[in-house]
């Protein structure tokens, strides 16, 4: 059975959301300010990282952790200016 998890996280003044569809093809969709800017198919590691540019002057570099499995997926932020790894809140819609 198939099921959407939504993931949200405001970072340098733009909106980071990514959706994990989950089932037996997992599916990963970065959205930056409302726009796809990243899409990735998870290996069989049930996790994939997809890097996806905030539309800062000059584009910021970000990367985007989704881990689909075991148990309930999650997402983290990394900017690759600090380094410092961000959860990404889950949205329960």
């Amino acid at each position: 059975m198939s099921r959407r998890h939504h993931f949200h996280i405001d970072h340098l003044g733009h909106s980071v959301s990514a959706t994990v569809q989950t089932g037996h093809r997992a599916v990963v969709e970065i959205l930056v300010d409302g726009k796809e800017t990243g899409h990735a198919r998870p290996d069989d590691d049930r996790s994939v990282t997809v890097p996806v540019e905030l539309p800062t002057d000059p584009p910021t570099t970000v990367t985007v952790r989704a881990i689909t499995g075991p148990g309930t997926p999650r997402c983290v932020l990394y900017a690759t200016a600090d380094g410092e790894p961000q959860v990404m809140a889950p949205r329960p819609y």
